[in-house]
């Protein structure tokens, strides 16, 4: 009898289980549908991994707006700077076999490096604190050029500041890790990587930073023309040194089995991980960021991952034994790699839920519908949920977002909306300048550049326009 009874109770059990992952199936799936609608993207694969099993892997939408293929299991997404975890991770395993150090300096590896170069150590690298030159903001440093030729280029410029001070985004980071990968191993840095994290899925990754490259089953990016309302191809050409920074396509199948690798310390023992997420400590004491990873969290609940190109998104939450990837090949409003990746993760557990993250979703996606009457009413409402919210970014993203898509009406309107909720932002009056600047309103575009001005006495964007304004209005 007592076996029948706990037979029984295995399979309830076993039942309530299959049916809440059926309920979280159709929920993702219908949430997913939904903001594929709202962005209107092309595709998409999306991926979770819970407990080491994959709980979720689907495919939406098109691979090429020219043909309309599919997305399937073999479409290989560019992810762009989420290629970066994969190099983080090769830096690390060198780490771990105690080949390289994160004090050690770049110049104990890499010869002829600015003076200014020298004391720059591996940990800056990754953790965007270098102060060197970013190469991507130099128009004469070509796709062709090689490393070594970018960076006697680059040693003409000054530093951007004082190193390990604070973080600024920047791709001579990683094409200097790459570098240094290479000096070490003696093996070309995408062959070590693919080597030591794709070794059973090398048909389904590939390195390549060129967009008109012609590489079987890869997903070409589409980008928004807001003047001819279309998507067209991404024609974006960089060199081989861009691989480390954004050099990655990669199907959904081969993504998953890297992070559940990842997960199950195949690539790095749990130690070596813990060091990676750790908090780098900039000079200014503000910013917030691990050794090349991005730290977010939800009710305090830490996870680590990075995006790409406002197309792809990996995000791994440890104590929660879960990971989520996200690839895509466009979008035609606001990026919504993080919004995704977010609502996904609070789908499957309730404790991951990030309630601002929600409400400004929500505000984001009533605004992106073209003259919605209820967008403004909307974002009161989700403001109303915790006072201590603050929307500022979120409206001045928006209403350039309109104003690029040429819905300068719609712009003003959210410009001066930031400008009413947040009276003493220099930055909020600023952009309702530009936005009555491009409707050639000349005197309310001055009004707002004047109170800008007032509000902060060092912003030269305004000096220089209320110059131009009252030029313009002289001649007129």
């Amino acid at each position: 009898m007592k076996q029948i009874i706990l037979t029984a109770f295995a399979l309830h059990i076993s039942t309530v289980v299959f049916s809440q992952q059926t309920n979280q199936f159709k929920s993702i799936d219908n949430y997913v549908k939904e903001a594929i609608k709202v962005n209107q993207i092309p595709g998409l694969a999306i991926g979770v991994i819970k407990n080491g099993k994959i709980i979720f892997e689907q495919y939406y939408g098109t691979e090429n707006l020219e043909d309309s293929k599919k997305v399937s299991p073999s479409s290989m997404f560019r992810i762009y700077s989420t290629s970066k975890l994969m190099t983080n991770v090769g830096i690390f395993q060198l780490i771990e076999q105690g080949k390289l150090s994160l004090e050690d300096n770049v110049s104990k590896y890499i010869e002829n490096l600015p003076k200014d170069w020298e004391n720059v150590k591996v940990k800056n690298l990754l953790t965007h604190s270098s102060g060197m030159p970013d190469f991507v903001a130099f128009n004469d440093i070509l796709p062709e050029y090689s490393s070594s030729k970018t960076i006697e280029r680059l040693s003409k410029e000054k530093m951007d500041f004082t190193t390990g001070s604070e973080f600024r985004y920047n791709q001579t980071n990683y094409m200097l890790l790459s570098m240094i990968i290479e000096k070490i191993t003696g093996q070309s840095f995408e062959n070590f990587i693919l080597n030591n994290q794709f070794s059973d899925a090398k048909n389904q990754v590939v390195y390549s930073s060129n967009a008109l490259e012609k590489i079987p089953n890869r997903v070409i990016k589409y980008n928004y023309n807001s003047e001819t309302k279309k998507n067209e191809k991404s024609k974006d050409v960089e060199g081989k040194k861009a691989f480390p920074g954004n050099g990655i396509a990669i199907t959904l199948p081969a993504f998953l089995k890297w992070s559940s690798h990842l997960s199950k310390n195949d690539f790095l023992n749990q130690k070596t991980k813990d060091m990676m997420w750790q908090p780098f400590e900039y000079g200014n004491k503000k910013d917030i960021f691990a050794y090349g990873w991005e730290i977010s969290k939800a009710n305090n609940i830490p996870s680590y991952g990075f995006s790409g190109g406002n197309v792809s998104a990996y995000r791994i939450f440890p104590q929660n034994n879960m990971a989520i990837v996200m690839m895509s090949n466009g979008y035609n409003f606001f990026p919504a790699q993080y919004q995704i990746v977010n609502h996904i993760a609070a789908i499957i557990d309730k404790n991951l839920t990030d309630d601002y993250s929600l409400a400004e979703e929500s505000i984001i996606n009533e605004f992106a519908k073209p003259n919605n009457p209820n967008a403004e009413k909307n974002y009161y409402t989700n403001k109303a949920k915790d006072l201590k919210w603050n929307f500022e970014g979120t409206l001045n993203n928006i209403g350039y977002i309109l104003l690029r898509n040429a819905r300068i009406d719609e712009a003003v309107k959210v410009f001066a909306l930031n400008t009413k909720e947040n009276p003493q932002s220099a930055n909020a009056f600023d952009s309702l300048g530009e936005g009555y600047f491009s409707t050639k309103n000349y005197n309310l575009a001055l009004e707002n550049y004047k109170k800008s001005l007032e509000l902060n006495p060092d912003n030269n964007n305004a000096t220089s326009m209320i110059a131009k304004i009252q030029d313009l209005m002289k001649k007129n």
